[in-house]
């Protein structure tokens, strides 16, 4: 049996057509706080929202098209993903070795190597390694 990869933390990413109306629901109603903010053109892009320990990701679909430009605004296979933040991305990559990549490795702005794939049943899972 493979040794277990090592995850850190899951945080659901959420793609919709528009950040804005999403924050209030969770900040003016369950007293989550906003810890990140992308915006494009004046409008948020993405937005990373906190109560404790959970974490909440919103994506626009414009902002995710252009950010993985693998996936486009009409795909249908993407509503959300799984970003799990894990200790060693090699050891994800060596345990998924064969399995269809959908975005390669990269480093992000934002200091993350990642590499996404689709799980089984088709939804986008995230891998990130973040420096401590």
């Amino acid at each position: 049996m493979p040794k277990p990869v090592r995850a850190k933390k899951l945080t659901p990413i959420l793609f919709v057509p528009e950040v804005e109306p999403c924050v209030p629901f969770w900040t003016e109603r369950l007293g989550y706080k906003v810890i990140a903010e992308v915006k494009d053109e004046g409008k948020l892009a993405f937005v990373l929202l906190a109560n404790g320990e959970v974490h909440i990701m919103y994506q626009t679909r414009k902002s995710l098209a252009k950010d993985m430009h693998q996936l486009s605004e009409s795909d249908g296979h993407t509503s959300a993903c799984l970003y799990i933040d894990v200790e060693s991305l090699d050891a994800v990559e060596k345990a998924l070795a064969g399995v269809p990549i959908v975005i390669p490795r990269r480093t992000t702005f934002y200091g993350a190597t990642e590499v996404a794939e689709r799980e089984p049943s088709g939804n986008l899972v995230v891998f990130a390694e973040h420096a401590d």
